[in-house]
């Protein structure tokens, strides 16, 4: 990282913005071209959790190359100043780089989309089998996290 003053290296820190984050965009390449969405997720401390619909462009992109890069994001606020080009944003951001598994074994998947439902609702969820077959879940092994803060 250029400006170590802003790096975070505390992982606490780091997995409490991921934990208070609510979309994480996920870059994968597509035939040699950039390719990001964002995504509802789900983190359990070594994973990233994604649920897809079992066919569409990105199961073919991560099929064809599993390899991605995530983000996720805080923006605390905006910083405002006479000149505009010492505007800035007072942010917390955590980027990672992973390997993305299609998630088959039954009850992985049933922990994998609990761990995606945790982010959002302390609630317990039952998954029909209907539900488990027609959905398809992802698993990105994180293999590097970096966190950085402004402000």
């Amino acid at each position: 990282m250029r400006r170590k003053e802003k790096e975070i290296t505390d992982i606490a820190v780091i997995e409490e913005i991921i934990r208070q984050s609510q979309v994480c965009r996920l870059a994968m390449v597509d035939g040699g071209k950039p390719y990001v969405i964002p995504l509802s997720f789900g983190y359990d401390g070594t994973h990233i959790y994604f649920h897809s619909a079992l066919e569409g462009r990105k199961m073919a992109v991560l099929k064809k190359n599993p390899h991605v890069c995530f983000e996720f994001d805080q923006m605390i606020k905006l910083v405002k100043n006479k000149e505009a080009c010492e505007w800035g944003m007072a942010f917390k951001s955590v980027i990672g780089e992973g390997c993305a598994v299609l998630v088959e074994d039954v009850p992985e998947k049933i922990k994998g989309l609990g761990v995606i439902m945790a982010q959002y609702s302390k609630r317990a969820f039952v998954f029909s089998e209907e539900n488990l077959q027609k959905t398809a879940l992802i698993k990105v092994a994180i293999t590097r996290i970096t966190g950085k803060q402004s402000g």
